[in-house]
Parts: structure tokens; sequence; C-alpha cells
């Protein structure tokens, strides 16, 4: 778990979407009424939240360079389910990404979300943890945009202490 900062805008939603499942001690904050809650889920709707939340782990992985963590199903096929509108100010011709006015499922919102950090060219700086047993979204913020951790203090810091032990032995 990182002590990063949010992803920025609309990526924030992705991020905490992934990190509803803490891969190390296998709680699922989908279980809970108030997890539910926060993405507007209903019990109908958790095994598609859960399905969706997996293919963005594995886009995120693949972000970081690193192979899905499981098979799941491409991100690409369920956002096109997602009905989207490009919606085109009158005023001053800025343009931005839309739900249908009848409300926004949380597959609508997030590929919303995925459209405009395409468009900010932020989207490939959310990423998944390297560590085996965290895979937890952080958006990386460094320069080069090489992040590798969540969190340098912990999975970082494991990852490199098994490296020294690792030449000791």
């Amino acid at each position: 778990m990182s002590e990063r900062s949010a992803a920025p805008g609309a990526l924030a939603l992705v991020e905490s979407l992934v990190n509803t499942l803490d891969l190390e001690s296998g709680a699922d904050a989908l279980d809970t009424r108030e997890g539910q809650g926060r993405f507007g889920i209903t019990e109908s709707g958790l095994a598609q939240a859960r399905e969706l939340r997996e293919s963005l782990r594995a886009v995120l992985l693949a972000h970081a360079g690193h192979r899905p963590h499981r098979a799941v199903t491409p991100l690409g096929a369920l956002l096109s389910r997602a009905p989207l509108y490009v919606a085109v100010d009158e005023r001053d011709g800025s343009a931005g990404f839309t739900a249908p006015a009848d409300g926004s499922t949380l597959l609508t919102r997030v590929a919303a979300a995925v459209a405009e950090a395409l468009v900010a060219g932020t989207w490939t700086r959310l990423k998944a943890c390297e560590a085996e047993t965290c895979h937890w979204a952080y958006y990386d913020r460094s320069p080069a945009g090489r992040g590798r951790w969540c969190s340098m203090q912990v999975c970082g810091a494991r990852a490199k202490m098994r490296r020294y032990r690792a030449k000791e032995g």
C-alpha cells in the first residue's frame, strides 16, 4: 500500500478501484456495503466490477513493463461496452467526454477516466507495483516515468533486500 498522493483527475477513480483489493491480506473493500457504495455498485454488479478491476490491474502492470497477474478479460473489450460521447462546447470549442444523461455506471465512469487520461497524456503513468504480493495501483510522478513500486519504503525495500540476500547466498 502506497504513501503516494492520489492520481490526478479522474484517474483517481481507476486507482482507487484497483486498490480495493489488498493482495497481501486478501481483504476486498468491495465485500462491504461501504466499499460498494463508494463506486455505486450493487450486489448484482459486483462480479462485473471485480472483472473490471482485474482487467485494469493487468493494464497497469503492462504500463510498468510486467506481464498480467492472471488471465483477464481484455480491458478494451470491457470498455467497448461503455457509452461515451464527445461533447464540444459551442462557445470555446473545448471538448470532453460525457456519459449518457440517464446516469453513468462504473464502467462508463472508468471509460471516461481512461479517455481523459489518454488525452492528457497521463494514462501510462498509472501503474501497478511490481511486487507480486502487492500490485497496488500508483501514479508514477518520477521524472523519467520509471517507478517500479508503490512504496520505496515497503515494496522497494523488500525487493532490494531479496536481491541482496540472493547475492550473499
